[in-house]
């Protein structure tokens, strides 16, 4: 499996509901780094995995539809705990839909799967994976 990864980030405020969560139940704010890697098993005619700029302008304007907000004020959200797992599969679904409304050009419709990461810190990640 071939794979193309861009990076990027975003920083966000929340809060979170639930003992778990100790004194992140408080407003508190985060700066994830989102690396996104593209995959497919052969690559397309012109030996790429997916256009690497539309790639990173998708992902652009995904987190841009997030970043610098206070997500318990996004109605979306109501009633989650956006989680760095949650996010994951948010930033997932949205280049999921870019990528089938032909956002990422005509060679993504060749693309198998997508696996998304947001990195909290130099020592804390986590990812969603699935087809596309």
């Amino acid at each position: 499996m071939f794979s193309l990864t861009v990076r990027d980030h975003f920083m966000i405020a929340h809060s979170f509901t639930g003992e778990i969560f100790g004194p992140a139940q408080h407003t508190h704010g985060a700066t994830y780094v989102v690396d996104v890697s593209f995959m497919r098993a052969e690559l397309d005619e012109s030996d790429l995995v997916i256009d690497i700029g539309l790639a990173s302008d998708a992902l652009k304007r995904t987190l841009a539809e997030l970043n610098m907000r206070n997500l318990d004020d996004v109605d979306e959200f109501n009633g989650r705990n956006t989680t760095t797992e949650f996010l994951a599969k948010v930033v997932f679904d949205r280049l999921r839909s870019a990528i089938h409304a032909g956002e990422l050009g005509s060679t993504a419709t060749a693309l198998a799967a997508m696996r998304v990461t947001l990195a909290e810190s130099h020592i804390a990640w986590a990812s969603y994976e699935g087809n596309v």
